[in-house]
């Protein structure tokens, strides 16, 4: 069970990182309300390939974003 936890708490940085709210990343992401609060509260696994997939997509968003500051700075 400590990979669920561990998935879970990814899963809230990775939304917190973004500076979204739940719905809000529900929202961005298009990802039911209720799976995403199931994952964050443990009462589903947060599939790994989705973790992952998720993970890269949110820091590449966050690398384009600090370029493009970089380059109007």
């Amino acid at each position: 069970m400590n990979d669920d936890r561990d998935a879970k708490d990814i899963l809230i940085e990775l939304r917190e990182s973004t500076g979204m709210n739940r719905h809000q990343f529900c929202e961005y992401f298009e990802i039911p309300y209720m799976t995403v609060s199931d994952w964050e509260h443990g009462k589903k696994r947060v599939p790994k390939y989705f973790l992952r997939l998720l993970e890269y997509y949110v820091k590449a968003e966050q690398m384009n974003k600090a370029k493009e500051e970089q380059n109007n700075g």
